[in-house]
């Protein structure tokens, strides 16, 4: 038998090593803009067409390479940074793998231009699919100066994969957010397709945070500085009542690179207990700094889950610093007592004596005797008393016997027969419905008791009514007297651009206010308020994001399961038999009437046998 175990070629690996580093777009630019940064760049520029699809440009004004190292610099784990296994636990730098370029360079078509500041010339590589197809010298700034297009063009499974320009770019504008955020001392500028969407100056990091993403952030931001033998902390919380539901801000660094650490979250929120709804998130800009041998940066290819060794001490030191700087900025009212007939209390004067009460009491009152004290003497008619009770107990046991001819219909359905069946034949010929708590509607049949959740049947007739009108029609609009402000991330506005001709569609009329801004004008018939509209938006818009469904059919199911909810008949709505009579019918004609649209139980059945135990 021939051997079987063979080494694979460089570019086969490489194109390995791209699935677990190069996801997409994005993931080129946070490893090219880190090499930049640890080449001590003060200015980066990144130039992209087609949200990185076509072209991906990153030009830094960092030390550059010599021609030598720029050509080894594209093979798999060379690296700058590590010399032994021992300095993979000293590093404070960004890029260290050493497989990040030859990634990049295994799946897309590459030109490198860069020069040191002590040489007079630089070089210029281009590489394709792992293969070096020329080096020559250039004349060129110093620096680097990547250019990277047509990513994935070799692999085009993964390039398939890629979402719409809209959704990539809202991924990279979030990636950028986090590299420009905590190297807030380098001037950054991105352009897509020619126009410019960011030119950031160095500056603070209060600075850096506001230019990002708005000065009405800055009034509710709390700073936050902790400085112990294990970590320093610095930054910033949001206050409480900046606290959101959604969109909320929060970024944690440790030695200038981004982390996800969920343990750390709950931290944080936990200083916020009692503080903000159960249902809302602080916003945080935290950045730590400990001895680089206390933490892992190596567990992730991405490298942002970062194990730490002093978990539980950072954990407190973390807790207690955020409730500090909560309590030492906390906005408390002061307290204004309501004094209005409130008893005098004299001061306290001492060698003053002090007389004991006295208590006056008529002792000839009787309050058994007629007339004594007539002001107090209270007289009962008894017999009138008996009489109207007589009263009321014959007009309550003559309800009880008219109700009790009251006869609820049994419905003959088997326990495996489908619930549209029986509508279909004995239900609507001789439909009682009992309403229960303005809740439910209880009907009998042959097995038990059927039970309707109210406001789930509405949102599911609903539901299949709105997704049906939404088929190549228009819903119909409704203006708003008082128009609502949507605030949106930059990555939001991105998408929400995309997928306004959809919204449009729906029913949806918004303004641009400037900036990531929008005047909600118009909103779909069936919105009673505009409480859940912009909370609809961002969810439609989230899971454009994050989902893998068409654009077009992802925005219809999100607007027509919220409007259906906004609209559909609320707890404790009193219906009467006709009411009734038509939810459930509407109800059991559906394809799928038993659950809501995102799962939860419209009908339930208690049978006999379960009835029967509890008695």
């Amino acid at each position: 038998m021939s051997d079987v175990i063979k080494l694979l070629p460089d570019s086969v690996a490489n194109q390995i090593a791209a699935g677990e580093v190069i996801q997409r777009p994005a993931s080129v630019i946070k490893e090219l803009v880190e090499n930049a940064i640890d080449a001590h760049a003060t200015n980066i520029q990144i130039i992209l067409k087609d949200a990185g699809r076509t072209l991906i440009q990153i030009i830094d004004n960092g030390c550059g390479m010599s021609d030598t190292d720029a050509r080894l610099a594209f093979e798999r784990h060379s690296t700058s940074k590590i010399r032994s296994a021992e300095d993979l636990f000293s590093l404070r730098t960004m890029g260290f793998r050493g497989e990040a370029l030859a990634s990049i360079a295994a799946i897309a078509q590459l030109e490198l231009r860069t020069r040191r500041a002590e040489d007079e010339l630089g070089t210029k590589i281009v590489i394709n699919g792992s293969k070096c197809e020329s080096q020559e010298p250039d004349m060129c700034p110093k620096g680097s100066n990547f250019q990277i297009k047509n990513l994935f063009y070799n692999v085009p499974a993964r390039r398939k994969f890629l979402k719409s320009n809209q959704v990539e770019l809202s991924n990279i504008i979030k990636e950028f957010e986090k590299l420009a955020l905590v190297n807030n001392n380098v001037d950054f500028t991105l352009l897509h397709n020619g126009a410019v969407m960011y030119k950031l100056q160095g500056g603070s990091f209060l600075q850096r945070i506001t230019n990002l993403l708005g000065r009405s952030i800055e009034g509710n931001l709390i700073p936050v500085n902790i400085d112990t033998s294990i970590v320093k902390i610095s930054g910033y919380i949001g206050k409480p009542s900046a606290a959101r539901k959604r969109n909320y801000l929060q970024y944690l660094f440790v030695n200038e690179r981004y982390m996800r650490h969920p343990y750390f979250h709950k931290a944080i929120l936990s200083s916020y207990s009692q503080l903000i709804p159960d249902d809302e998130q602080p916003n945080y800009f935290l950045r730590f700094d400990v001895d680089p041998e206390s933490i892992d940066v190596n567990i992730h290819p991405t490298k942002t889950e970062i194990k730490f060794e002093n978990e539980m001490p950072i954990w407190q030191i973390l807790s207690a610093g955020v409730k500090e700087a909560l309590g030492r900025f906390s906005e408390t009212p002061s307290i204004e007592f309501d004094v209005e007939d409130a008893p005098e209390i004299p001061a306290y004067t001492p060698n003053t004596s002090v007389a004991r009460p006295e208590i006056n009491v008529d002792k000839s009152y009787n309050p058994f005797v007629q007339g004594s004290r007539s002001q107090h003497a209270v007289t009962t008619n008894w017999d009138e008393l008996y009489k109207n009770f007589e009263k009321k107990k014959s007009s309550a046991l003559q309800d009880i016997t008219d109700n009790s001819s009251i006869d609820i219909p049994e419905l003959p359905v088997d326990d495996d027969t489908n619930v549209r069946n029986v509508f279909d034949n004995e239900v609507h010929q001789q439909s009682v419905y009992i309403q229960l708590k303005g809740k439910y509607i209880l009907a009998s049949i042959t097995s038990g008791l059927m039970i309707i959740d109210q406001h789930r049947a509405h949102v599911r007739v609903l539901f299949d009514q709105y997704m049906s009108k939404m088929e190549g029609t228009s819903l119909s609009s409704q203006t708003v007297l008082f128009p609502e402000v949507l605030h949106l991330t930059n990555s939001q506005n991105v998408v929400l651009n995309e997928i306004m001709p959809d919204l449009e569609l729906m029913g949806f009329t918004l303004a641009s206010l400037g900036g990531n801004d929008w005047s909600i004008n118009s909103i779909p018939a069936g919105f009673d308020t505009l409480s859940h509209v912009t909370d609809t938006l961002i969810q439609v818009i989230d899971s454009v994001e994050n989902g893998g469904e068409s654009i077009k059919t992802k925005v219809h199911e999100h607007i027509a399961l919220n409007v259906a909810r906004s609209a559909a008949l609320p707890y404790g709505r009193t219906l009467n038999q006709e009411e009734m009579d038509k939810l459930v019918a509407d109800l059991l004609r559906l394809p799928e009437p038993n659950y809501t649209p995102d799962g939860k139980n419209v009908i339930n059945t208690i049978t006999f046998e379960q009835i029967s135990k509890l008695f």
